[in-house]
């Protein structure tokens, strides 16, 4: 199963973010962000490839900050472009 990751600028965003996506019955494992990312926060979100429409939508619905969403290639990762 693919998975992707959501990295974050602040502690504060993921642990939001994590709470919005749990009550939303979105399968996620809480990671540390992979080094390949610059990001300003140590923790990434993964979660299932086949939930990016919803889980963007419920960031985008609740204005939730993040660095960006990411899907693992090869070389390390690519920004997957939100609509």
């Amino acid at each position: 199963m693919e998975t992707m990751l959501i990295a974050f600028d602040s502690t504060q965003q993921a642990l939001r973010t994590e709470m919005l996506l749990e009550y939303a019955d979105v399968e996620i494992d809480i990671r540390p962000t992979p080094k390949e990312i610059t990001a300003g926060c140590a923790l990434s979100i993964d979660f299932p490839a086949e939930e990016l429409d919803r889980v963007a939508i419920i960031i985008r619905d609740e204005k939730v900050e993040i660095r960006g969403i990411f899907r693992k290639v090869r070389e390390g990762y690519d920004q997957v472009p939100l609509a």
